[in-house]
């Protein structure tokens, strides 16, 4: 139901008023169209891939990514930086931008086009550890173990960054005190996910905790997998942004992404999976 939603969404194009004066309000026939992506670092490899099967099937449309954290990707367009799509790691900084979301929404932001936004992907938040596994960590039971006598130095994501705020919740659910394994030194940070997983790759901590893909895409081994009562859903959603100079054909693309003859095949070999709703 949800991709027959949006499919039917591509054809149903907000009008001009309510997409702060776009210039393109049907699907793109004709002429050149630049679209200009912010995405979370997690989706760098597979989106790349994406944008380029894309275009081979749109030559007319140029796709320019801005890949980084999701927390620094929301205060640039909060900035006023030129975004047509945004597509975040975790719903809090989707529901900061979405004038829909009041109760997350303090601000009163109102840069998402709330009937376009979706869940476009799942991941899994892991505990990866170099190759071979030199610290012999392989739960998150024995993580805790290790991090309470001093013997592990741990990589997470800061607190601006998805990846920082599930292993908050791990954290927390493990009855573990981030502040207090912080001034023992024994946690070290990344602005986003790809900084830790490089962490953890090159050696200079014992492990790491990061999604899944990234551990894939890094060649990490995977220590231990957590659950959802450890850190809840690991969803992307996805929404065009009031003030595209083209909505119908960053929708087209939006629409593309979650579809099965479309990116989401792409994404699947990457280890990501099709939102559940």
């Amino acid at each position: 139901m949800k991709r027959l939603f949006s499919m039917l969404l591509a054809l149903l194009v907000l009008p001009l008023a309510a997409c702060g004066g776009s210039k393109a309000d049907g699907p793109v026939t004709g002429g050149d169209v630049e679209l200009t992506i912010f995405a979370a670092a997690s989706l760098q490899e597979s989106l790349t891939e994406c944008g380029e099967l894309y275009q081979k099937e749109h030559p007319n449309v140029a796709l320019v990514f801005n890949f980084d954290s999701s927390g620094t990707l929301k205060t640039q367009i909060e900035e006023g930086a030129v975004c047509d799509i945004f597509i975040s790691a975790g719903q809090k900084q989707m529901n900061q931008l979405d004038a829909a979301r009041p109760d997350v929404n303090t601000d009163g932001l109102d840069f998402a086009v709330s009937s376009s936004r979706f869940n476009l992907l799942e991941n899994q938040v892991v505990l990866a550890v170099p190759e071979g596994n030199p610290a012999g960590i392989h739960s998150f039971d024995g993580l805790k173990a290790a991090l309470e006598t001093g013997d592990v130095l741990l990589a997470i994501g800061n607190r601006d960054v998805p990846a920082g705020q599930y292993a908050q919740e791990i954290f927390a659910y493990c009855g573990l005190d981030e502040a207090a394994l912080s001034a023992a030194g024994v946690l070290t940070y990344g602005s986003n996910v790809k900084e830790v997983a490089t962490q953890v790759a090159e050696g200079t901590v014992d492990c790491g905790i990061i999604y899944a893909t990234d551990a894939y895409s890094a060649g990490l081994e995977v220590a231990d997998t957590a659950t959802a009562d450890m850190c809840g859903q690991v969803a992307y959603p996805a929404a065009v942004m009031k003030h595209t100079a083209y909505y119908g054909a960053a929708l087209d693309f939006l629409t593309w992404l979650g579809a099965a003859n479309g990116g989401i095949p792409v994404f699947e070999s990457a280890g990501f999976t099709e939102a559940s709703e």
